[in-house]
Order: structure tokens, then C-alpha cells, then sequence
């Protein structure tokens, strides 16, 4: 009797960590967008630290109205906020860092490459397995992001001509990937809310001593409007939420399908990009758009 009331259980569970990361991919496309626009306006660490001031802000704010609170205990062994907070701000720093030169889909591409590296990551630190669809639904992934990122350049793809922003951003996926399953090697109980509370506040505490001098020569009075469209979309939409929707997803889905769902992002920034320029990137890039949707398909198959 047990184990018929256990496994509808851990389904539903399931399938909110899927809904969980689908509003995901939806707010973090937006980001590619604006990021693009407002990265050379200003210095990507002063941007990041004030990022996660404002969203450490609304998340402590919601725990202490409507949320668990913040208790305490749920503060032992601070080092573990420090960890995570410190692989999100430097994924965020890097973004900005490479979005000053890499187009918005070619930077959605690289994002999709973090399944791949999540599932490595995953294995090393939780030792979750992989089978052969999940691989070659990585692979197929993987594919689609690099025909997307070299835009069906064979010969520029042979040559691994990776543009510097895109490089960049590469790095800064890396330290995203690895912060998934972190997530739940580090939880003591906390709830998604309350942790999300304490990465971003140790991600502020980083920032301010790492972008210190930059936040000091920032002009904020005079920043141009998109620069604080940018800040707190990114603050609230990009950070706050996407980082409580990734800790409540990672405690209920393997890193590898958390991660899955990035391969939706090219999708919506190429439709979002369509109504900001009207314009659509060439054809060639399709199928590699297809491939990634075919391998988030084959991730989220039973």
C-alpha cells in the first residue's frame, strides 16, 4: 500500500520540478536580450552586485511576509551560501562579460550547453547515472548548440573559431552547471526559498568586495534607461525567481533534466529577437535549433 501512494507522490513532485523549469527557461531568454543591450553600458560586476542586492531583497522580503521565514538554523554551516553564491555570481559577471560581443542566440546556444556539462557534474558529486538515451540526448544537444553557435559554419566549426564573448560566457555555464547539483549536495532541509535567500546574499557579499572599485566609478544617477530595465528584470525575473525555481527543481529532478530545459532558450530568443528587430537570423541555424528541442524532448521521456 505504501509504494502505490509513493510513486503518484513522486511523480507529482516530478512534474512540478518540470513546471519549475519551464517558467525557467522563459524568464532567463529575456535576459539574453536585454543583457545585450546593456552590457557595454556598464561594468558587469557593478550591474551583477546590484543584481543580487535587489534580489536578495524581494526573496528575503517574500520569506519573512508570506513565505517560511528566515530561521536561523537554517544558516549553519554559512560556507555552503558562499559556494553557491559564488558559482551564480560568477556565471552572472561572465554573461554580462560576454554579452558585450556575443549575438543574444549565439549566447542562448552556449547556455544549452550546460545539460552536458550538469550531467558531468552530476555524476561526479551525486553520482547520478547516465543511460544511453540521456547520452545521446546530451549529445544531440550538444550538437545542435555548436551548429547554432558557429551558424552552420562547418569549416569555422572544424576550426573551433569560438567568437571571445561566446568563450567567455562558456566558462560562466560552467560555473552554472556546476552550481545544479551543488544545490542538493549542500542542502541541509532548507527550504528553496530560504536558500535562495542566502546565495544571493553571499553572491552580493562577493560582488561588493570583487566590484568594489567599479561599483564606486559607476554613475548610476545618469544610467540610460535600458541599463535599469536590464538591472531589475535581471534582479528580480532573472535571479530571484530563476534561482528559487533551479533549488526547487534540483531537489526533485536529476541535474541532467533540470538543466534540460535550457534548450528551450534559443527558441524564445529568436522569437523575442524577432519582435525587437523584426527580423528573423538566416535559416541555416534551424536545425540546430531543431536538434535541441529534439533533445529535450528525448531528456524529458520517461
Amino acid at each position: 500500500m505504501a509504494d502505490t501512494i509513493a510513486v503518484p507522490h513522486e511523480r507529482r513532485e516530478s512534474l512540478r520540478g518540470h513546471a519549475a523549469m519551464l517558467g525557467f527557461s522563459l524568464l532567463i531568454a529575456a535576459s539574453f536580450s536585454l543583457g545585450a543591450r546593456a552590457a557595454n553600458l556598464i561594468d558587469p560586476a557593478a550591474i551583477s552586485a546590484a543584481r543580487f542586492v535587489i534580489a536578495a531583497a524581494v526573496v528575503g522580503g517574500f520569506a519573512m511576509v508570506a513565505g517560511p521565514g528566515l530561521p536561523r538554523e537554517s544558516f549553519r554551516a554559512p560556507w555552503r551560501y558562499l559556494v553557491l553564491g559564488g558559482l551564480f555570481a560568477a556565471y552572472f559577471v561572465l554573461m554580462f562579460e560576454g554579452l558585450k560581443t556575443a549575438l543574444p542566440v549565439s549566447a542562448a546556444a552556449v547556455f544549452t550547453l550546460t545539460p552536458l556539462m550538469a550531467a558531468g557534474f552530476g555524476w561526479l558529486l551525486m553520482r547520478q547515472r547516465m543511460d544511453g538515451r540521456l547520452a545521446g540526448a546530451l549529445a544531440l544537444g550538444a550538437a545542435g548548440s555548436l551548429w547554432v553557435i558557429f551558424r552552420g559554419d562547418w569549416a569555422a566549426l572544424m576550426r573551433l573559431e569560438f567568437g571571445r564573448g561566446e568563450a567567455i560566457y562558456l566558462v560562466g555555464c560552467a560555473a552554472h552547471a556546476l552550481y545544479t547539483p551543488m544545490v542538493r549536495r549542500l542542502n541541509r532541509g532548507e527550504r528553496p526559498l530560504v536558500s535562495t535567500f542566502g546565495t544571493l546574499v553571499a553572491g552580493a557579499v562577493i560582488l561588493g568586495i570583487w566590484g568594489f572599485r567599479a561599483i564606486l566609478e559607476t554613475d548610476w544617477a545618469n544610467l540610460p534607461a535600458i541599463v535599469w530595465i536590464t538591472l531589475f528584470y535581471v534582479a528580480i525575473f532573472a535571479s530571484a525567481m530563476t534561482t528559487a525555481l533551479v533549488q526547487y527543481a534540483a531537489m526533485r529532478l536529476p541535474a541532467a533534466k533540470v538543466m534540460a530545459y535550457t534548450y528551450l532558450t534559443p527558441v524564445w530568443v529568436i522569437l523575442l529577437e524577432a519582435v525587437l528587430t523584426r527580423g528573423m537570423p538566416g535559416m541555416v541555424i534551424l536545425p540546430g535549433v531543431a536538434a535541441t528541442i529534439a533533445a529535450l524532448l528525448l531528456l524529458l521521456k520517461d
